[in-house]
């Protein structure tokens, strides 16, 4: 378990996120349009889970924007924006904000999303939901960063993500050279 605290009180968390340098756990979500959408589809990209409660809450709701902004500095990136809002919900809000470059995924046929990446809140006034967290993959979907935000009433840092997954592993010539023999 993991301990943040929400407006000083401590919440625990289901586990622990994923350990940087292995394999991201396989997952399963549902898309505003119900379809769904799993790691296997995210193979050979660089993804940004941006986890949270729920986009009903102002600081949720930035982050996504925040991360629909800027989404289109990363080649070969997707951001899944991931809570446990209803598909339905997620749709209005994309329209409504006008979110276009992020994707937003829903963990509601999927409950187990949270205990595998150790992020469902299991006390606390808002357990059952998920934390806020950030969890970086590379195109091999190895995880290279993560970040549980400590207090769940403060932003991620949207910005060392982006620097992390923008910067991680950029193929030089030589790898390119090795590959090609």
């Amino acid at each position: 378990m993991a301990t943040l605290t929400f407006k000083g009180s401590p919440v625990q968390t289901s586990g622990e996120l994923p350990i940087v340098g292995h394999p991201c756990p396989p997952f399963t979500l549902t898309r505003a349009d119900l379809s769904e959408i799993s790691s296997v589809d995210l193979e050979g990209q660089r993804v940004i889970l941006n986890i949270f409660p729920s986009l009903d809450t102002s600081i949720c709701a930035k982050g996504v924007q925040t991360f629909d902004a800027r989404a289109s500095e990363v080649p070969n990136m997707v951001v899944l924006c991931v809570s446990q809002d209803l598909p339905f919900a997620q749709a209005r809000f994309c329209e409504a904000e006008g979110i276009k470059d992020v994707v937003p995924a829903s963990t509601f046929r999927h409950p187990e999303f949270g205990s595998d990446f150790g992020v469902t809140m299991v006390d606390g006034p808002l357990h059952g939901l998920l934390a806020r967290a950030l969890v970086v993959l590379d195109e091999n979907s190895t995880v290279v960063h993560t970040e549980l935000v400590p207090e769940l009433a403060c932003e991620a840092d949207y910005d060392n993500a982006l620097d992390i997954i923008h910067n991680h592993h950029r193929p030089c010539l030589e790898d390119a050279l090795l590959s090609s023999e």
